[in-house]
């Protein structure tokens, strides 16, 4: 298994960047990886990677493992906070041209975890040339709470500023590409292929409500998915059991 730390300048970011890969070269007999996993961390961590090098191995697979800081994964107000372009455009093409990978929709996904959940559903949805399926775990599907927000408004997690600047105006986030509920509309208008949509929450996670109503938003515009509940809070122990179950289902 080989494990590369990458250094390169984003314009999307407007700076030098590091992303981090591991792909598994120790069988001779085997061809170069077959499929690409691009995962997404959560709020308020950096960039690691939990998946386990047998599931790279078992799938010749390689891992890709960037940093969205705490963006949403989403293209910010301020330049060089372009989150968005960054993971769904820029970094794929940069893979592409560098290690031959990544190079079309049917072997290239995206799973992420909390706020990354999100942000490997939105990233999938808005640019499905690039990512052929998706993972999301306990997804901070928070778009109609931001929505509703009013200056000098905050919660448990960051104030109304914060969610300006990674969703743009709050009032107007629904109706814009920051929202997954627009660009599944927007897909669906254009006739263009969705991707294919795997998600799962913990039954004791308090985002379980939001994930179900994006579930539920989903089955009433016929769109196909897989949507998983089982025990479980916002832990490890949930995403370590749905990484390896949602791996097996996208590169098995």
């Amino acid at each position: 298994m080989a494990y590369i730390t990458v250094k390169y300048r984003s314009e999307a970011l407007n700076r030098h960047v590091s992303f981090d890969m591991f792909i598994p070269n120790d069988d001779r007999t085997r061809c170069r990886p077959s499929g690409t996993l691009f995962i997404l961390h959560g709020y308020s961590v950096s960039r690691w990677n939990w998946v386990p090098e047998r599931l790279a191995v078992k799938h010749n697979i390689a891992v890709v493992i960037p940093d969205g800081e705490n963006s949403f994964w989403l293209d910010g107000m301020s330049t060089g906070h372009g989150y968005g372009t960054f993971v769904g455009s820029e970094l794929p093409d940069y893979i592409e041209r560098t290690f031959g990978l990544a190079d079309k929709p049917e072997n290239t996904c995206i799973l992420g975890f909390s706020m990354g959940g999100f942000g490997a559903l939105h990233t999938a949805l808005a640019y499905p040339e690039r990512f052929g399926k998706t993972a999301a775990m306990s997804s901070a599907l928070i778009v109609h709470e931001v929505a509703g927000m009013k200056p000098g408004d905050s919660n448990d997690h960051a104030n109304y500023e914060y969610y300006r600047e990674c969703f743009g105006e709050p009032s107007e986030v629904l109706g814009s590409s920051a929202n997954p509920e627009y660009l599944i509309d927007r897909l669906i208008a254009e006739k263009k292929k969705i991707p294919e949509i795997l998600m799962s929450c913990g039954t004791e996670d308090f985002l379980l409500e939001n994930n179900r109503e994006f579930h539920a938003f989903l089955d009433s515009k016929g769109v196909e998915h897989k949507y998983f509940e089982s025990p479980g809070n916002h832990d490890l122990t949930f995403w370590n059991e749905y990484t390896e179950r949602f791996i097996d289902m996208m590169f098995g």
